[in-house]
């Protein structure tokens, strides 16, 4: 694997556009020009939009060029077998019977994945890989979701693009097993990675992908993720994230997605660790009679900073959308909730549900929460609120009533708190593992 360190003595965005020249060939640039054609705008889009400030209203609470500005390396070529089994291991569910993609430093082993049957048509692959054997899929839909206009980490990533995974499922294709993606960070040096994933089912397909975000690192880590998907007409995709790569891992981890009529997509967010978090998630109900869901649960400890952003857009009549996300904060860690449903002029009959709850454990722990609502249509039934607060104690002292001791019942409250996002998961062996993460957790808490 080659790598190239970023000239920490220029402003962080001049050091990306000489990276970016530099390291012209070593990308994506597909069978044809226009992923090729996209990267030279994106690179020329992030010079003019610059790495976001304090100063923007969207990053107003998350100081993410604090974290870009860093001496980290760029990885670059293939990817060395620095990653073995046993490594892994640790990381696995128990009872998931799936199909399996290992990826390292955002690039796919293919020797630490099992794939195994897939239904015909099926395709789960790296990216790379099926940008020259499915040109077509890629050429549809790859850069249609995650638009880098406004966004000048999707521009980054768009400019830098090397691999990521890739998941086709044609139409009327049922995929039983769930498709897991492993993500593994392996290096002594600080990181800079920018996986690129897309996301492709067809009308009336169903199939859930599951990814895990783990470390083998204490190096200091950036990873900046763009992640597109398409859900066609009447079809059904569930997407789930655990975000858990320690404390030194950073993250940018935007998630766009586009849906047809009839068609359902869920997306789950579980967040345990990392230093400084941000989540962008974007769905675009395209369609009539959608069903959109989007859940979040961050569990808080030490000086974890994590910012979900979400944006529902209903631009078709007819649709529905639930996004609950839940913090439970200790220590000096730091959450920032800012989540938007637009209704655009004439999609009447939505429905649209969107709340955000806190719990704040420490005087130290903080939540900044801004749940939004723009509407242009009037036959509609939308609604948004926010909570914060501490353990009840008229509650509490109820349980100890009961012969609970004080820890207990405060580790049985902060888990009836969680248990609502954790019920949204309709994976038995993901949703045990979760819950097991959080029972961890909360118990070092009041150990």
């Amino acid at each position: 694997m080659s790598t190239t360190a970023l000239d920490t003595s220029v402003r962080p965005e001049d050091r990306f556009i000489s990276a970016f020249e530099v390291n012209h060939g070593e990308a994506l640039n597909g069978t044809n020009a226009s992923i090729a054609k996209q990267r030279e705008e994106a690179i020329e889009r992030f010079a003019d939009l610059g790495i976001p400030t304090n100063d923007l209203e969207l990053w107003k609470y998350t100081n993410i060029a604090k974290i870009i500005d860093r001496p980290y390396t760029l990885p670059l070529g293939e990817a060395e077998a620095s990653v073995d089994e046993s490594d892994i291991a640790p990381f696995l569910y128990d009872d998931m019977d799936a199909h399996r993609v290992v990826l390292v430093n955002g690039r796919v082993d293919e020797a630490l994945s099992d794939i195994g049957d897939l239904p015909s048509g099926v395709v789960v692959s790296s990216l790379a890989q099926a940008g020259k054997q499915h040109p077509d899929v890629v050429e549809e839909h790859y850069g249609k979701y995650a638009d880098f206009e406004d966004e000048a980490l999707t521009a980054l990533n768009t400019a830098f693009v090397q691999d990521g995974a890739f998941v086709y499922v044609p139409s009327g294709t049922v995929v039983e097993k769930p498709i897991f993606f492993l993500h593994i960070t392996a290096s002594e040096q600080d990181l800079l990675l920018q996986p690129r994933h897309l996301f492709v089912a067809e009308d009336g397909a169903i199939a859930r992908i599951v990814e895990a975000q783990h470390s083998l690192t204490d190096a200091q880590t950036f990873t900046n993720t763009v992640s597109e998907s398409f859900i066609g007409e009447k079809a059904n995709l569930e997407h789930y994230l655990i975000q858990d790569q320690g404390l030194s891992a950073s993250q940018v981890h935007t998630r766009a997605a586009q849906q047809k009529d009839d068609s359902v997509y869920t997306t789950i967010t579980g967040t345990f660790t990392g230093d400084v978090v941000r989540n962008n998630v974007n769905i675009e109900a395209d369609g009539s009679f959608c069903e959109s869901n989007m859940y979040g649960l961050v569990i808080g400890k030490d000086e974890m900073h994590v910012d979900n952003h979400t944006f529902m857009g209903h631009v078709q009549p007819d649709c529905r959308s639930n996004e609950l996300y839940k913090h439970v904060l200790n220590d000096a860690s730091t959450a920032v909730f800012n989540g938007k449903v637009f209704v655009s002029r004439g999609s009447q009959r939505i429905d649209a549900y969107q709340q955000n709850d806190t719990l704040v454990l420490t005087k130290d722990a903080e939540i900044y929460t801004k749940p939004e609502l723009e509407i242009y249509a009037d036959d509609v039934v939308c609604s948004h609120g926010a909570t914060t607060g501490q353990i009840d104690e008229e509650s509490l002292f109820y349980l100890r009533s009961r012969g609970l001791s004080e820890r207990r019942a405060r580790i049985l409250m902060l888990q009836a708190f969680a248990q609502e996002v954790i019920d949204e998961i309709q994976l038995d062996s993901l949703k045990e593992h979760v819950a097991e993460r959080v029972r961890t957790r909360f118990s070092s808490y009041f150990a």
